[in-house]
């Protein structure tokens, strides 16, 4: 789940810039020993900064499922001296933007603030990390959302589906429970709970910044460690790598509804894999280019069995798998999955062609560049490449990457790692002709 507090002011100042994709990213190490990415841009009296602390909701204990969720939901609710109503007053009086964001393997921070803004805006974020109030009231009032967003899913065919699938894929991991928790645990977390998990989710040794705007090198440095300033110097051990279950074949959750909800996956390829490109590529012809792709134009085009079916390589901190979804009427569902089956071979098979190689190539460099399209973006962009260790110079390189795969690589590539035995299938609705092969 994300939280975000923007102002007016803030959304035009971070929509100002023009997109670009060249820029010189400074890496700098501060005092306090912690290292971040800056890019400095003067144009504009104004600031994006990002942190990301690994881990995530993966570091919840069993029997807490939810808490760091709850957590991360109450930061922004008070703080310092700061009740919840007191906060929000004191943010947008400074047109000062917070964010957060929890996923199974990171907590994300994001702020921007006007540079006259920058020691009380840094201030008031600094409370949020380090002296969260969790009053009652508050605490009363955000468990009761997250508990009805849970019992909202429990009747939810793309919820239903994808709990299914993650249980079945990753057993007992992190990654096979919601990172919202269930309702019975959400229900029993305390104050106590929730201080617990705010020393487990924001230590330093585990934080990527990135800054983007009208601030130097030094002033991101004393920025950085004012900020990160008592947090604890470590957390609890990660998680391990899950170990993916993919037997392949069906598996499928009965429920009322009108039309079937289907998740897919197989084996993945990791991003740091020689073959990566090509397999991104690779997935784009295949599902992940819309329109354009093989599944959209086979599935959706030319039989009409659905308005949309999609792969992609779901790259996690502790598994790589490639998977997609595709939704579609009772009595239609098999066929899409049959089909599906069918490209998922014919692509292994007799690969891609050079034409849909070099459109693919076309489309994927043209786009990246449109990507940095403000000071957000790229702060966004660039604490993002800190964390996959992707080096300042990815940005220069990435679509030299991609333009070096060839078609020889790439169909090299389809026959050894698209696997249509591990193409396994949760579907959840109420199928006609379609039986679990899967216990």
């Amino acid at each position: 789940m994300i939280r975000y507090t923007f102002s007016i002011v803030a959304f035009v100042l971070l929509s100002a810039l023009p997109a670009r994709a060249e820029m010189n990213i400074q890496e700098i190490t501060t005092p306090g020993g912690i290292d971040a990415w800056l890019v400095e841009e003067h144009s504009i009296p104004f600031v994006a900064l990002e942190l990301r602390f690994r881990g995530g909701v993966a570091l919840d204990d069993p029997d807490k499922r939810g808490a760091i969720h709850l957590m991360t939901m109450m930061l922004d609710e008070g703080a310092g001296d700061l009740d919840s109503r007191a906060f929000a007053k004191a943010r947008d009086a400074m047109a000062t933007s917070i964010g957060f964001d929890i996923a199974h393997d990171a907590l994300s921070v994001s702020a921007r603030f006007l540079t006259e803004n920058q020691e009380a805006s840094m201030a008031l974020l600094r409370d949020t990390l380090t002296a969260p109030r969790f009053d009652d009231d508050a605490l009363k009032r955000v468990r009761a959302q997250v508990i009805s967003v849970l019992q909202s899913d429990k009747t939810d065919p793309e919820e239903i589906a994808a709990k299914a699938y993650d249980t079945l894929v990753y057993g007992d991991h992190p990654y096979a429970f919601t990172v919202n928790g269930t309702t019975e645990s959400v229900a029993a977390l305390t104050r106590e709970d929730l201080q617990e998990a705010l020393q487990k989710a924001i230590t330093r040794d585990r934080v990527y910044v990135s800054a983007v705007g009208d601030i130097t090198a030094d002033e991101l440095s004393t920025l950085i460690d004012t900020l990160l300033e008592g947090l604890p110097e470590s957390g609890p051990e990660l998680p391990g790598d899950a170990q993916v279950n993919l037997p392949g074949g069906v598996k499928v959750i009965d429920f009322d509804t009108p039309q079937s909800v289907v998740r897919f996956s197989q084996p993945g390829v990791a991003r740091e894999d020689p073959d990566f490109f090509a397999a991104y590529l690779l997935n784009h012809v295949l599902g992940g280019g819309g329109f354009e792709s093989r599944l959209m134009t086979e599935v959706r085009e030319k039989r009409g069995l659905t308005y949309g079916v999609y792969s992609y390589l779901s790259l996690s901190d502790y598994a790589d798998v490639w998977a997609g979804g595709v939704a579609s009427a009772n009595d239609r569902v098999a066929e899409a999955i049959s089909v599906i089956q069918d490209e998922w071979a014919k692509m292994r098979d007799e690969g891609v062609t050079a034409e849909e190689l070099e459109n693919a190539k076309t489309y994927l460099t043209g786009a990246y560049p449109l990507r940095f399209d403000g000071n957000s973006t790229i702060a966004n962009i660039a604490v993002n490449m800190q964390y996959d260790d992707l080096g300042t110079d990815y940005i220069t390189t990435r679509n030299d990457k991609i333009n070096a795969v060839t078609l020889e690589q790439i169909n090299r590539v389809a026959r050894e790692r698209l696997d249509p035995d591990q193409l396994t299938f949760v579907v959840v609705g109420q199928p006609e002709g379609l039986d679990s092969t899967i216990e």
